[in-house]
């Protein structure tokens, strides 16, 4: 494999001439290659030959596409963290596809949107995958060396993730494969070819092990949720038959996994620690707000620490580490067992819901959604061609007339923070919420609008994302953009016990994320879902629970979708009134050049004159888009274009305008055509004309007839009363 990926440059004196060293050589080359025909595909998976000072390394290959996935380990656990340090990075190499970065320094900087996406998407299964007190920092890197834009990237990086990390000696509990199922022409496909998925009605990439699921990733056209169930399982298989393959890897070339043993707990100062706490927990968390409970929680902890920690404090971490591990399983104990959530809510029970509509009289569309202590603020801008999304990856650039934006502010959760920054968070938010509307928006060219949604998270606790998704779909409607259907969505949650008790919660709230098992995001019309994310935190997810969960979703989503129905059922009749107003005119596209003028003189003179925007979408088909602040100036502008492409015929009456006076006559513009005519100094009056200063200056407006053309050349004769 590595012979077809790196080219041997070396010179003949260079070159091993032993026939035996070549062959032994040949063998140790094939020996580290595993590969199998996965969905149709040769995938191969190789390891030990580049990047050996990682901890461990892969190079993936299915058709061109060739992914080298590094994982390393710190060699000592952090100290003083009570969280896993994993860090993921997706790296596109501009050269993957044959192309030169752009920009002055011609050099890859900053990830881009899918490429920040993607990295996201492995680390979500690849995370619970390790031992739970495992503290060591882990860093992931995938990059890709060569791009196949027939090969969607996403589940092939997941596997190369943990491939490198199965080939390793860091304790990783894997491994876990992927797929991406898609629904096109009604049939479902497994790791279908881009111009597949640009055409399915659902797209899924689902992550697990070889036993259950762990992460799922979905955009759909309201499918139902035995479709998706079905997509699922499907997936599952797939995944079965890559975990496999990273099995057999493991077992040839395999490092020995590195030892990995828990901090013993104090059994003594946990029990001390139990009687502080008592039925505390439980008596004060079941109708308190988020500050009420979190100032409860900081008190009892403060209490805890100064009862059990020692006077020269070297006990202190631990202290913290055994009250985390109590309180944790107190609070999960209390909502799995006795059914008390936090807030006192039923288990299937969705929290109040306030909503208003139009808050922002200078905003296209606006609404405000409030689910109990969440809070989005959805703002819609309709905008022209000109303010389309471009997307220069590697793939063939591309421009997007619909994009969803997530702001979480710091002040949201009652802190202080860094503003300004676009995280992987809001990131991950905006295109979760952006692909749940995606599938409900008007066709472009029935609403040739460039629609941009911005969420502004006011307030959070619990599934600020499905409540992006609310207030994007009521401030579409809000706006008068004619969607299909609105959207409501719902934050699932799950908590599993070592026994097999579970619970399943709606509407999730923050501490119940923390502590739970489950984060599954359901988006969907009353006909179907648009979208869906599920995380989990613990080994997998059985199929039982999955249905039961996605029930249990719909009957929230239709509950926050009749709330919503409330305000607003359908779209308002027209758009808002200081929406631009767009206008499209398809042209010769010969003349498109004409149209622009040099140095796109033409269009200047053509907005000057309206004030509206001239903007050629596509010079291959001419088409042209026109966009204004009213009605009067589009149809100015569309006329003056009409008129400016208009081929001058004989008989036709203008305006004109003079620009050049000579003694035979005078040139004037045929206002509107970009033409300028030969007025003749006999067709300027009725009578003799001897001077024709004496009837016309530069910049006289008259009306004029054409009397000839020829060779290009225009006549015109005065029109005279």
């Amino acid at each position: 494999m590595l012979k077809s990926l790196f080219k041997d440059r070396t010179s003949s004196s260079e070159q091993v001439s032993s026939e035996e060293n070549g062959k032994k050589e040949e063998k140790n080359m094939n020996e580290n290659v595993i590969t199998h025909v996965i969905a149709g595909r040769e995938v191969t998976i190789e390891t030990g030959q580049i990047a050996r000072q990682a901890n461990g390394s892969v190079v993936v290959r299915c058709g061109d596409a060739v992914l080298l996935a590094t994982a390393v380990a710190s060699k000592a656990p952090k100290e003083g963290i009570d969280f896993f340090p994993l860090t993921v990075e997706y790296i596109e190499k501009m050269y993957a596809s044959g192309k030169i970065p752009g920009g002055f320094f011609k050099r890859e900087t900053r990830p881009s949107t899918t490429a920040t996406l993607t990295a996201r998407l492995i680390d979500r299964p690849i995370r619970p995958s390790f031992p739970g007190e495992y503290k060591n920092d882990v860093q992931v890197v995938v990059t890709v060396l060569s791009h196949d834009q027939n090969v969607m990237p996403e589940p092939l990086a997941i596997v190369a993730a943990s491939a490198a990390l199965t080939v390793s000696d860091i304790p990783f509990i894997g491994p876990v494969g992927a797929a991406l199922v898609c629904e096109v022409n009604g049939e479902l496909v497994v790791n279908p070819p881009l111009e597949q998925v640009q055409e399915a009605t659902l797209e899924i990439v689902v992550a697990g092990t070889k036993d259950a699921v762990l992460m799922i990733e979905a955009g759909a056209s309201e499918v139902s949720e035995a479709r998706i169930i079905e997509s699922i399982q499907l997936a599952h298989r797939t995944i079965k038959e890559t975990v496999a393959l990273q099995e057999q890897l493991r077992q040839k070339f395999g490092k020995q996994k590195l030892e990995f043993v828990a901090p013993a707990i104090d059994g003594e100062l946990k029990s001390k620690i139990e009687g502080i706490l008592g039925n505390r927990i439980e008596d004060n968390m079941q109708s308190g707000s988020k500050k009420e409970i979190e100032d409860f929680l900081s008190d009892l902890e403060s209490e805890v620490l100064s009862t059990c920690v020692a006077e020269d404090k070297s006990n202190e971490a631990e202290v913290k580490r055994i009250y985390g591990k109590v309180k944790k399983a107190q609070i999960r104990d209390i909502i799995i067992t006795k059914q008390i959530r936090p807030d006192g809510r039923k288990t299937n029970e969705i929290r109040p819901i306030s909503i208003g509509l139009g808050l922002l009289p200078s905003a296209h569309g606006s609404a405000l959604f409030t689910r109990g202590e969440t809070q989005s603020l959805g703002v819609v801008t309709l905008g022209t061609g000109s303010d389309e999304q471009i997307d220069d990856g590697l793939n063939e650039t591309k421009r997007s007339s619909y994009y969803f934006h997530y702001n979480f502010p710091p002040y949201s959760v009652g802190e202080t923070g860094f503003l300004g920054r676009t995280g992987r968070r809001e990131l991950g938010h905006g295109a979760l919420a952006q692909r749940a509307l995606k599938s409900v928006l008007p066709v472009h060219s029935d609403f040739p609008y460039t629609i941009r949604i911005v969420s502004e998270i006011l307030e959070s606790n619990g599934s600020s994302s499905m409540a992006s998704v609310c207030s994007g779909s009521l401030s579409l409607m809000d706006c008068g953009a004619p969607i299909k259907a609105p959207v409501s969505g719902i934050a699932m949650g799950l908590l599993l016990d070592d026994q097999g008790k579970y619970s399943i919660l709606s509407d999730i709230q923050g501490l119940e994320d923390h502590y739970g098992d489950m984060d599954f995001k359901v988006a969907g019309t009353k006909d179907g879902i648009t979208a869906l994310q599920l995380d989990i935190k613990v080994s997998g997810l059985s199929e039982e629970i999955l249905k039961e969960a996605l029930a249990q979703a719909n009957e929230g989503r239709m509950h926050i979708l009749g709330k919503m129905n409330e305000v607003i059922e359908k779209p308002r009749d027209q758009v808002a009134a200081n929406a631009p107003k767009i206008g499209f005119i398809n042209i010769d596209p010969e003349k498109v050049g004409m149209l622009i003028g040099p140095g796109g003189k033409n269009i200047k003179s053509i907005e000057e004159a309206t004030s509206a925007t001239v903007y050629v979408v596509d010079g291959a088909t001419g088409e042209v888009s026109v966009s204004a602040d009213n009605q009067a100036s589009l149809d100015k502008a569309l006329n003056m274009i009409t008129l400016m492409l208009k081929e001058v015929e004989v008989g036709d009456q203008l305006d004109a305008t003079v620009v050049k006076v000579v003694n035979f006559g005078a040139f004037v513009n045929l206002t509107g055509t970009g033409k300028d005519a030969l007025l003749h100094i006999s067709k300027i009056a009725k009578e003799r004309v001897e001077n024709v200063e004496d009837y016309l200056k530069v910049g006289d407006a008259l009306n004029v007839k054409v009397d000839e053309v020829a060779n290009g050349k225009i006549s015109v004769s005065r029109v005279l009363n």
